[in-house]
């Protein structure tokens, strides 16, 4: 997967500090969630990207029955909230495409954007898989006993990183 990858697009994927090669392609690591990039070549130099995030449903995030009404709504909220992704990335981006999908037990993001700078698209890659991680926490419903690594991110983002400050972030 990463021999289809032109070279600028390579050469800017292997040099971010937030991207390692993978036998598969191009892993996201600022993320608790499974998250790659790639890109392929676009009209008029540029590159067309995708960004893939997968993250748990609701349903397998917490040790708890959910109830389908629950799950259903957690998921189309979820949905609709990614549509505000690109705003994130401080840039012009609009998407190519963006897909939310049930996989098994998964939910799986895809973003499609194209791009010209190889280097900036990859911090733009990196903002919206971070996006995807922030919407969800945003989105965990309280009452529910979480399982890792949701419960690893709602107990980070309650110390705010720091176990001894105590209190949310916001």
């Amino acid at each position: 997967m990463t021999a289809d990858v032109p070279e600028a697009a390579s050469s800017a994927l292997r040099s971010h500090d937030a991207v390692v090669v993978e036998t598969d392609g191009y892993a996201i690591t600022s993320t608790a969630f499974d998250a790659g990039v790639t890109a392929s070549e676009a009209e008029g130099g540029a590159h067309a990207w995708t960004v893939t995030v997968t993250v748990p449903s609701l349903e397998t995030a917490t040790s708890d029955p959910v109830g389908e009404a629950v799950a259903n709504g957690w998921f189309e909220t979820f949905e609709r909230r990614l549509a505000d992704a690109p705003k994130a990335t401080r840039a012009p981006l609009e998407l190519d495409d963006l897909t939310v999908e049930r996989a098994g037990l998964d939910v799986v993001v895809t973003f499609r954007f194209t791009w010209d700078g190889p280097r900036r698209a990859v911090d733009i890659a990196k903002t919206l898989v971070e996006y995807v991680e922030g919407t969800y926490v945003e989105g965990t419903i309280p009452g529910y006993t979480y399982e890792p690594p949701v419960s690893d991110l709602l107990s980070a983002a309650d110390t705010g990183g720091d176990a001894e400050r105590g209190g949310t972030p916001l």
